[in-house]
């Protein structure tokens, strides 16, 4: 709660938080998610291991945004169907997870396709959003996997944030001029390699 609190003091608007406990299967914290919704103004995107309707609806009960439907944790294409019948694709952001390039998955289908053609298929089904989280390079500050990304915007028209390696201001002025939405980063506002000062004057922050 106190990093939300000062995410939101520093200027920024939206919040990215992964369960990492309910992404293995131990019981989601709801309540930090209602917590953070009332005490900032924050525009809270959760994964918290989505895999069924029911959580879909709790998740968005606690008032978030948008909630994460990762791809490490789905085990269908038609897990996204019902989801988006049931709240609608405003809501629903999915993530397209990664280690050393490959697709991760319950579903072998979903395991056995590149990131271009997963994200064909996500267009095909109705989601517009989708992140491009590389789980092997997050808090590496080795840079995104810029093959694997232009090939996604080359291919479908979504959406696209990105997270996994981010490493200074430089590589977020080259993915806004890729045309990516957002990124998220971590690791380099922690150890201080990227100064807020920097993300407002170069118009990332207000």
């Amino acid at each position: 709660m106190e990093i939300a609190l000062t995410f939101e003091s520093l200027g920024f608007e939206s919040l990215y938080l992964a369960d990492l406990d309910a992404i293995l299967g131990k019981p989601a914290n709801f309540s930090l998610y209602q917590e953070i919704v009332v005490r900032t103004h924050l525009e809270l995107m959760v994964d918290a291991g989505i895999s069924d309707i029911a959580k879909v609806k709790k998740v968005l009960e606690t008032g978030v945004k948008k909630i994460i439907i990762g791809s490490e944790t789905l085990s269908s294409l038609d897990f996204l169907n019902k989801a988006l019948k049931s709240s609608g694709e405003d809501k629903i952001i999915v993530s397209i997870d990664l280690k050393e390039a490959k697709v991760l998955s319950l579903s072998k289908t979903i395991k056995s396709m590149s990131s271009a053609s997963f994200a064909q298929k996500l267009s095909d089904v109705g989601i517009k959003q989708i992140i491009l989280l590389d789980l092997s390079r997050v808090g590496t500050e080795h840079g995104t996997n810029s093959i694997v990304l232009e090939s996604i915007l080359e291919k479908t028209s979504l959406e696209v944030f990105v997270g996994g390696g981010i490493k200074d201001i430089q590589e977020l002025e080259e993915l806004r001029r890729l045309g990516i939405s957002g990124a998220l980063i971590a690791t380099i506002l922690h150890n201080g390699k990227l100064k807020i000062e920097e993300l407002k004057s170069n118009n990332f922050l207000e």
